[in-house]
């Protein structure tokens, strides 16, 4: 079982290596938590903050590079990104 030290070592191991595709963008992030249940709570900053991408950022960036370090990650959220669930459905 990896510890929840390990846990947030391996994050910050993938978050920074994310970190300069990002700040090329002008943007940045930083772990704010990692949870009991192995939920991942991110912050991005600067242009990832407002970017239409940031979603796609967060799916297909950010959560990947953690799940393969750690699969047994419950989730990766930005804390300052809308819920995807709540977004209004499309053509409206």
């Amino acid at each position: 079982m990896t510890s929840q030290q390990e846990v947030v070592d391996l994050v910050e191991r993938s978050l920074e290596e994310l970190r300069p595709y990002l700040r090329a963008d002008g943007g940045d992030i930083t772990l704010k938590e990692v949870t009991d249940d192995l939920r991942v709570l991110v912050e991005l900053h600067g242009a990832c903050s407002n970017c239409s991408m940031s979603l796609m950022t967060m799916k297909a960036g950010v959560e990947e590079a953690i799940r393969k370090a750690i699969p047994n990650v419950l989730s990766v959220e930005a804390v300052n990104l809308p819920d995807p669930s709540e977004a209004p459905p499309s053509g409206r």
